[in-house]
C-alpha cells in the first residue's frame, strides 16, 4: 500500500492497468501450468489411470475455484451452492455428505431460513483461512442435536460474532466461509434440508465487479489449485508408510484442513494385487453415524454413482456380536460389505466416526480372494461370536 500511495494510485487502478496489460490472466495461467507438477511429482504413481485422474483433479479444482472466488464470492450476495459434490472432490470427500458452501465475512450478520426434511444428521460450521495459508480453520459450529425446530419442520439460524438467542452459529471476524455439511445414511429415501441465507439489513444485490475483484478471484483460485494437491499429497505421502493400514488421524490434524472436531478419522493408503484382498475388522461403537470409503491417490472418493465404494451405518452387514467386515477387493468375493475398487490398484482410504462414545482401532489384514471362500467366512464368524 505504501508502493501505491508513492505511485499517486489505488490498488484498483493498479489492478485495472495489470487487466488491461494481459498480465493478470497470464500470470493466473502461468500459476496453473506450474499446478501440474503436483501431478508429476516422483511419488505420485506414474500409470495412465493414476495420471490421468491427477490433471483431472486439477481441471476440477479449477472449477470449483472459479466459482468459489469469481462467480460466488459476495459476502453481501452469499449464495448457498454446492462446491463438493459428484465431480468435484477434494480431500476424502463423503459420498454420504451433501456439502453446501457459502462466501461470508464475519463483518457481516447473516440469516439462514429451512425446513429440516428427513435427512439423519446436519451440521452446519463457519471457517477462516484458506488451503494456500494452513488450511481451514473452524470458527463455529451448530448441528442438528442442538437446532430448535418449530412444529411445521422450519426453523432459523443466525450467523454472527455476536451472540444471538435462538440458534446461533459463531463466526470470529476472521470468517470467510459457511459450510453445511447434511449426512445420509440412505440418499434414495430421505429427503434433505431446503435452505435459504440472506445478509441482515442488506438489500440482497450484489457488489458491482471491479478489476480488483477479479484479480483477488482469480488469484486465489490458481493458489487453490496448487496449494490443494500439495496438502494433502502431504497426507498421502504419510499414509503410504503405513499402506493397508488405518491408523487414526490426529485430530488437530484433521481440524485444521477444515474437519469436524466431532469427527474421528482414520486415513489409510491401500494397494492390492488382482488376487489380493484387504480385511477391515472392526467393532463400530455408538456414535451418530459412521463410514467408510474408498479414494483414488489423489483422495477423491471414488465413483459412488456407479460403483459401491463405501458403506455406512445404516448399509453395512453386522455378525450377531455387533462387528463389522469390510472387504476391499478387485472382484466380488460373494460376500457382506464388498467394497470395489472400481479398476484401480492402489489409493487412499477413509473410516470416520461421528460423536462416537469410542473410537476403537480398526483391523486390517491382506489375504488372498482364495481364501475367502463363503463358508469359511461364516465360520470364522462363528467362532468370533
Amino acid at each position: 500500500m505504501a508502493l501505491l500511495r508513492l505511485r499517486g494510485s489505488t490498488a484498483e487502478e493498479e489492478a485495472a492497468r495489470r487487466i488491461l496489460s494481459g498480465r493478470t490472466w497470464a500470470e493466473f495461467c502461468d500459476t496453473l501450468k506450474a499446478a501440474g507438477s503436483a501431478v508429476a511429482t516422483s511419488g505420485a504413481p506414474r500409470d495412465a489411470l493414476n495420471q490421468a485422474e491427477g490433471y483431472r483433479y486439477l481441471s476440477r479444482l479449477v472449477r470449483a475455484g472459479l466459482e468459489a472466488f469469481v462467480e460466488y464470492a459476495d459476502p453481501k450476495a452469499p449464495v448457498l451452492r454446492r462446491m463438493i459434490h459428484e465431480t468435484a472432490k477434494i480431500g476424502a470427500d463423503n459420498p454420504d455428505n451433501y456439502y453446501l458452501n457459502a462466501a461470508i465475512s464475519g463483518a457481516c450478520e447473516y440469516r439462514l431460513q429451512g425446513r429440516r426434511g428427513t435427512v439423519h444428521f446436519l451440521e452446519f460450521s463457519t471457517q477462516s483461512g484458506n488451503y494456500q495459508k494452513g488450511g481451514l480453520p473452524l470458527t463455529g459450529r451448530l448441528d442438528s442435536t442442538e437446532l430448535a425446530i418449530r412444529e411445521d419442520g422450519s426453523f432459523e439460524v443466525l450467523v454472527s460474532c455476536s451472540r444471538k438467542q435462538g440458534n446461533w452459529l459463531p463466526m470470529e471476524p476472521a470468517t470467510t466461509m459457511l459450510i453445511v455439511r447434511q449426512t445420509f445414511q440412505d440418499k434414495r429415501r430421505e429427503t434433505p434440508c431446503e435452505l435459504t441465507i440472506q445478509l441482515v439489513g442488506g438489500d440482497g444485490l450484489p457488489t458491482p465487479l471491479s478489476s480488483e475483484r477479479l484479480e483477488r478471484g482469480l488469484r486465489m483460485t490458481a493458489n487453490m489449485v496448487v496449494g490443494v494437491p500439495l496438502l494433502f499429497g502431504r497426507w498421502v505421502r504419510g499414509f503410504r508408510r503405513h499402506t493397508n493400514q488405518l491408523p487414526r488421524m490426529k485430530p488437530e490434524v484433521s481440524t485444521a484442513a477444515g474437519g469436524d472436531p466431532d469427527i474421528a478419522y482414520y486415513h489409510g493408503y491401500w494397494a492390492l494385487d488382482a488376487e489380493e484382498a484387504l480385511v477391515i475388522d472392526v467393532r463400530p461403537p455408538r456414535c451418530e453415524y459412521w463410514n467408510f470409503q474408498l479414494n483414488n491417490h489423489w483422495m477423491e472418493s471414488l465413483d459412488y454413482r456407479h460403483y459401491t465404494i463405501h458403506l455406512n451405518k445404516h448399509t453395512a452387514r453386522y455378525a450377531e456380536a455387533g462387528s463389522v467386515r469390510i472387504i476391499v477387493a478387485h472382484r466380488n468375493p460373494g460376500l457382506p460389505n464388498w467394497i470395489t475398487t472400481a479398476g484401480h490398484t492402489c489409493g487412499t482410504m477413509c473410516l470416520r466416526w461421528v460423536k462416537a462414545d469410542a473410537c476403537p482401532q480398526p483391523r486390517t489384514t491382506v489375504v488372498r480372494l482364495a481364501d475367502l471362500e463363503p463358508e469359511r467366512q461364516e465360520a470364522r464368524g462363528d467362532d468370533e461370536r
